[in-house]
């Protein structure tokens, strides 16, 4: 399957609605959901390793919104009747080629306008995990990765913010709290 086939099958792909209390309220189509900025509910995984770093993706660069942008490990949506616990692990797969154990530390609401006149509205729950193993990139996904320290990550954020997804900047600080 093509780069461009595939793209177009994740886009029609159903994510879940949700209200503000991530009790869900339907489905819809991702490209659509994103287009009308309707609330859905997301995860994000980050991965630590045996130093404390977090494990970043550079998403790919044709990503459909936020291309060439370094983010947390894995970021995506549960399917329909899929729990969020087992989209995290098959997303962690798919993305960057292994598993690890995750353990949800929190969540957040947060909406944002972002490039290609799409808007991010998600109810996302945070994961972590612990891993020394280096990432399989899938290159639809993401085209680069590195370890970091949060401290530097932090402090990368506040003087380069635009390098970075809005959802990472948004929750960096909440997720080295919760730590």
């Amino acid at each position: 399957m093509s780069s461009t086939a595939q793209l177009d099958q994740q886009l029609e792909e159903k994510i879940i609605l949700v209200d503000t209390s991530d009790r869900q309220i339907g489905t819809a189509e991702k490209l659509q959901v994103h287009r009308d900025g309707l609330l859905h509910r997301a995860f994000s995984i980050f991965v630590l390793n045996s130093q404390g770093q977090l494990l970043l993706q550079r998403r790919a660069k044709h990503k459909y919104h936020s291309g060439g942008l370094w983010t947390n490990t894995c970021c995506s949506h549960p399917r329909n009747e899929e729990t969020t616990l087992l989209a995290a692990h098959r997303r962690l797969q798919e993305e960057m080629g292994f598993d690890c154990d995750l353990k949800e530390l929190f969540s957040f609401v947060y909406r944002a306008e972002l490039d290609n006149d799409l808007i991010e509205y998600e109810f996302d729950h945070v994961f972590v995990g612990y891993s020394d193993r280096e990432p399989i990139l899938n290159p639809d996904e993401a085209d680069d990765w590195k370890w970091i320290d949060l401290q530097v990550l932090q402090t990368d954020i506040r003087e380069h913010s635009e390098a970075y997804t809005y959802w990472l900047r948004d929750c960096c600080d909440r997720f080295i709290a919760a730590l």
